[in-house]
Order: C-alpha cells, then structure tokens, then sequence
C-alpha cells in the first residue's frame, strides 16, 4: 500500500470519529448512584431492565452462534467462488475444495454448539426457575 491510501484510510476513520462525537454527547449517562446505595437498581438504571441473567446469556450465545454460522457459510461461498474460478487448475480446485470441507465442518461444529448451548440453558432456566 502506498502513503497515499494509508493516508485516506486514516482521514476517513478520524472523520469519522469527528462525526459520532456529537452524538456520544447528545445522551449522558445518569448518576447511577443516585438515590440507590445499595446499587440494587443498577440495571434500570443503565438501560439493561430487568431480564433474567440466564436468558441475557443465552440471547449473547445464539448472537455469537449466528455470526459464527454466517461466517462459516460465507467461507463456503468463497471455496464455491475459488472453484468456478479455478479455470481447471487442480492446485486451485484442491484450495477451494479444502476450503469449501473446512466451511462444511464449521457449520456442523457450529450447529452441533448451539444445539449443545440450547439444551443446557433451557434445561438451566426450568430447573432453576422459581
């Protein structure tokens, strides 16, 4: 890379960051402390409500579990893409192929996780729901 794309990568990030300033100031943050010693509303206080801490983690789990899903497709899609593309070329094709099988193996590792996921916090939340 030349100095000179480094240098509108640079600009266009510190732009950015001048831009969003104005908005990070628009919303402050209340005094958590305020009329709360015990810091037993903290949660209301901060936005995060009052959901149970189980189903958060789970939410957090099934999010992570389908980004991780979506990358292990596009890692398929792209051994697809390196496959049409190889023109023949068995050095190529043997690439894409890993790659597609390395994609493959993601996704059953990945379904296989949040199957695993699903049942211990299901399991989790109804034997120790009240």
């Amino acid at each position: 890379m030349n100095i000179r794309k480094i240098t509108a990568i640079l600009g266009a990030g510190a732009l950015s960051l001048l831009m969003m300033a104005p908005v990070l100031a628009v919303d402050p943050v209340p005094n958590i402390t305020q009329g709360d010693a015990l810091g037993v509303n903290y949660g209301v206080y901060t936005g995060l409500g009052q959901k149970d801490i189980r189903v958060t983690v789970g939410n957090i789990i099934n999010v992570a579990l389908s980004l991780l899903g979506i990358v292990a497709v596009v890692i398929v899609l792209i051994g697809g893409f390196e496959w049409m593309t190889a023109g023949g070329n068995e050095e190529k094709t043997g690439e894409a192929k890993k790659r597609i099988m390395a994609g493959v193996i993601g996704l059953a590792i990945i379904l296989s996780a949040y199957a695993i996921a699903k049942f211990v916090i299901d399991n989790l939340v109804n034997a120790t729901a009240t």
